[in-house]
């Protein structure tokens, strides 16, 4: 594991799934955060934000540019390694009882179909619409009943940043097991009913997937945005500070 920007990332895809496997294995709960660039620019700008990513086993880094960074400021040479192929290697290892958390009863009933194929055994397991309110206003121990009930191995969440990493902090006491882990709109990409998708192989290696999510969504990804180049400059210039101070 790896600190940078603040944020303790595990960018090995190997020692991932070898963590994970060790922590269901021993404590047998906890959370992972799926940092992209929205993430880290409200980590910069709320220190709660950050004490909730870092209280998480890890992060995995969803952004394809903060490996650029570490690159030019560490000379250290790291991979993305998004939400979306994180949730793929799961799924496609056939081995875990999971839950999915989050969406509309549609995307949700749409993903079970769609990931049965990868998975026959998925049709049994369960998905769960969450209600929409703040992060706060949960209600945790009902939410938890039913995650207690079942007993998974993975819980995934799929409400947004920051509301999922908020909501997976103050619900794992409450928990008995499980590996929770926020994919944002992972759900929407695989369900197949909704004109969101992940951007094509190309753009995602040419570091522009943000201008497929701006086409895609002008109105809120503008906004996503905006906070990122904001924020970038100063990050970059405390970072460099802080390799000076190592």
């Amino acid at each position: 594991m790896n600190e940078y920007f603040g944020i303790r990332y595990e960018f090995d895809k190997v020692a991932v799934g070898r963590l994970i496997d060790e922590q269901l294995a021993t404590i047998g709960k906890g959370y992972i955060c799926v940092a992209d660039g929205v993430v880290l620019s409200q980590a910069a700008l709320n220190n709660e934000y950050l004490t909730t990513l870092n209280q998480a086993m890890f992060s995995v880094c969803d952004s394809s540019w903060v490996p650029v960074y570490i690159r030019l400021i560490y000379q250290k040479q790291f991979d993305q390694y998004s939400g979306s192929e994180l949730f793929e290697d799961i799924l496609n290892k056939r081995k875990y009882n999971m839950m999915f958390l989050g969406a509309t009863d549609d995307v949700l009933f749409a993903l079970r179909s769609h990931l049965t194929l990868i998975d026959q055994r998925i049709a049994r397991m369960s998905f769960v619409p969450l209600p929409f309110c703040n992060a706060d206003d949960f209600d945790f121990h009902e939410i938890a009943n039913r995650i207690n009930i079942e007993k998974p191995d993975i819980i995934w969440i799929g409400l947004g940043a920051p509301k999922q990493e908020h909501f997976m902090q103050k619900i794992v006491p409450y928990v008995d097991r499980g590996i929770m882990i926020g994919v944002g709109a992972v759900f929407k990409f695989y369900s197949g009913i909704t004109e969101l998708h992940r951007a094509p192989r190309w753009m995602i290696k040419s570091k522009i997937e943000w201008v497929y999510r701006l086409l895609a969504e002008p109105r809120k990804q503008s906004h996503r945005i905006m906070q990122i180049l904001r924020i970038t400059p100063s990050l970059l210039v405390k970072e460099f500070k802080n390799r000076k101070l190592c």
